[in-house]
């Protein structure tokens, strides 16, 4: 199985495209250099409304035959402490 990881960042306003079927392939390059193209759906369901972006990984048999793509988790955050973020109420008396 062939296995290739990439970064992708695509605003909702880029995705249009993809969306209404103006492009139907999505090129990416792959963490090892390698230049990778996929069907566009295969993003539809990772689609928020500010775009797609994140880790992936697309998995391929032997023939290069997509068969999966996948989303990789975000890593944790650390919560902000106390007073390094405004509340809903700040400003208000």
């Amino acid at each position: 199985m062939n296995r290739y990881a990439f970064k992708l960042h695509l605003s909702s306003e880029q995705y249009l495209d993809y969306y209404r079927g103006v492009a139907r392939a999505v090129v990416v390059r792959a963490d090892t250099g390698q230049t990778v193209q996929f069907p566009a759906s295969l993003l539809q369901k990772h689609v928020t409304t500010e775009g797609i972006h994140g880790n992936f990984v697309l998995l391929c048999d032997d023939k290069n035959k997509v068969v999966e793509l996948q989303k990789l988790a975000e890593p944790p955050t650390e919560p902000p402490a106390p007073g390094d973020y405004n509340s809903p109420l700040d400003g208000y008396a």
